[in-house]
Order: structure tokens, then C-alpha cells, then sequence
């Protein structure tokens, strides 16, 4: 029962994360980019967190660190991008250099 209602919200976060994001207006991508980084850096913080413990595998299951792992690959490829764009568009605020 309880697998229903995880994917269920899990469902319904997808839905409303696409329809919050298709209706953003360009000029706030940037600001909603760096606060995405930011819940980012969280999740890098907390996935490194689970992956470095001492607790042997052989103790608990190894579920948990292989979600931590790839929370750990998504989150730096969120971040990594982020950096990106926004390197970019500042690029375009610079203008040209003669």
C-alpha cells in the first residue's frame, strides 16, 4: 500500500514540475537556475554523506548507497549545468571585446 502512495506522489511531483517550469517566463530562468544549484549542493552534500559512512554493507542493504550514488551523479550534473548556462548568459551581458 505504501508503494502505491510513494508513486503516486512521485507522479504527481513530475506533473507539477513540468507544468511550474513550462510556464516560467525566460527572464526568471537564471534565478530559479541558481536556486535549483543550491537544493543541488544539498543533495551532493547529503549523498556524500551516506556513501562516505563507515557502516559495512554487510550490515544494512545496498539500496541506499546506490541511490546515493546516483543522487550524487544527478545532482553534480544539475550543478555542473547550471554553472553553464550561467556562464553563458553572463557572457552575453559582457559584450564584445575589440
Amino acid at each position: 500500500m505504501i508503494l502505491v502512495y510513494l508513486i503516486t506522489v512521485f507522479a504527481m511531483a513530475i506533473f507539477l514540475g513540468f507544468e511550474l517550469i513550462t510556464k516560467v517566463p525566460a527572464t526568471l530562468h537564471t534565478p530559479l537556475m541558481s536556486g535549483s544549484n543550491a537544493i543541488s549542493g544539498i543533495t551532493i552534500v547529503g549523498a556524500l554523506g551516506i556513501l562516505l559512512t563507515t557502516v559495512s554493507t554487510d550490515d544494512v542493504a545496498v539500496w541506499p548507497f546506490i541511490l546515493a550514488a546516483l543522487a550524487l551523479f544527478f545532482a553534480t550534473v544539475n550543478v555542473v549545468g547550471g554553472f553553464v548556462v550561467s556562464h553563458r548568459m553572463l557572457a552575453k551581458f559582457r559584450g564584445k571585446k575589440s
